[in-house]
């Protein structure tokens, strides 16, 4: 029976992570005997409140640390320095973090200095190539190392901990909590005036933001797709694009001009959960994406040359296609061009689970921490 209150700190401070953590808080929140405290890091901030006024969730903490220019080493000290007061006052009896954010990684950190145990949600994810992607790879990895509760989205993703050494017995297969977000999000009478510029045509819906791609690769990227829109006269491309000074430079020097391509400004969780849905394929060197479109019957082209996504990979919805012009120019219309190509793809079944991963993670750290 449980008759002593737990608390359960979640941190958090990226708009994916708050798209995947906002189900299992919302799920924490309702369970007895267990209190909830967010702590938002504002590694992202403009893109992470929206999310959370879509949930109706508020924070308990925000570090608020995000800073014009901001790197690597300081976001992990900024974050590092911000929780360990937050630590000291909440004395919580687990941390949780979500995959593989530089807060993650500093989060993990700050529990493991005062022995508070960390429960990983998306754990296991790999590619095993330190640079690919960047800083994402050492950061999931380095969580790993000190978690003490492995909740795993696929049995590929529970495999690699094993062959690891983790404890089989800390590790559970949830499903992936972003599944259970689209069952929120998602709806049937969605309506906004860039789809109805879209209606006529196929939509590409197009996202891509990360570091190892800055420079040469993402400029033979958008070249690769402004090629195909010159070709295709029934395919449009929407490119909800980051705030990244980089990014709208390359985007804007290739893109401007071309009238089928339209860059907006970056989408919030509903919205942009509905653009995948009206969409006809998406293209994106995103992580999270490669999860959620396959719930929603769309091939995705992954603009990376590795992926810590395989399942999808093997299940065939979706295809790496690198970062040469050439490569993703010939994937993008064979699926356009070729009926069989595109079916193949879209009816592809779903590896990331049915939309409860967050009552399993729950009633995992129920049985934990009684």
């Amino acid at each position: 029976m449980i008759d002593v209150m737990k608390k359960v700190l979640a941190v958090f401070g990226t708009r994916p992570e708050a798209i995947k953590m906002c189900p299992l808080v919302l799920a924490l929140k309702r369970t007895r005997g267990l209190e909830c405290v967010i702590c938002l890091t504002g590694q992202h901030k403009e893109m992470l409140a929206p999310v959370m006024d879509i949930f109706g969730i508020r924070e308990d903490y925000n570090l608020d640390i995000m800073q014009p220019g901001q790197t690597l080493p300081s976001i992990t000290v900024n974050v590092l320095n911000g929780l360990d007061g937050v630590l000291e006052k909440e004395q919580p009896d687990l941390i949780l973090v979500h995959g593989d954010t530089t807060t993650s990684f500093t989060a993990a950190l700050a529990g493991f200095y005062r022995k508070i145990p960390i429960g990983h949600v998306e754990a296991g994810l790999r590619t095993y190539n330190m640079h690919s992607p960047y800083p994402e790879e050492f950061n999931r990895q380095a969580v790993d190392l000190v978690a003490e509760l492995y909740f795993a989205p696929t049995k590929q993703a529970a495999q690699n901990l094993l062959r690891e050494g983790k404890k089989g017995e800390n590790i559970y297969i949830t499903g992936n909590t972003v599944i259970d977000a689209l069952s929120l999000t998602v709806r049937n009478d969605y309506r906004n005036e860039n789809l109805d510029w879209c209606k006529d045509s196929r939509l590409i819906l197009l996202t891509a933001h990360r570091r190892e791609n800055l420079g040469e690769p993402m400029c033979h990227m958008f070249r690769a797709i402004k090629r195909i829109i010159e070709e295709c006269p029934d395919a449009k491309v929407l490119y909800p694009i980051h705030k990244n000074p980089k990014v709208r430079q390359v985007a804007r020097e290739i893109f401007g001009g071309v009238e089928r391509i339209r860059l907006i400004e970056p989408l919030d969780v509903i919205d942009f959960h509905n653009f995948m849905a009206h969409s006809y394929i998406i293209l994106t060197d995103s992580g999270g994406i490669q999860e959620e479109a396959p719930s929603l019957g769309k091939p995705v082209l992954v603009m990376r040359d590795t992926t810590e996504r395989p399942e999808g990979i093997e299940a065939g919805t979706l295809k790496l296609v690198g970062t040469s012009e050439e490569n993703i120019y010939r994937e993008m219309k064979k699926l356009l061009m070729d009926e069989k190509a595109y079916k193949d793809m879209s009816k592809a079944a779903n590896p990331y689970g049915d939309g409860q991963a967050s009552e399993r993670i729950v009633r995992i750290i129920v049985d934990y921490l009684w």
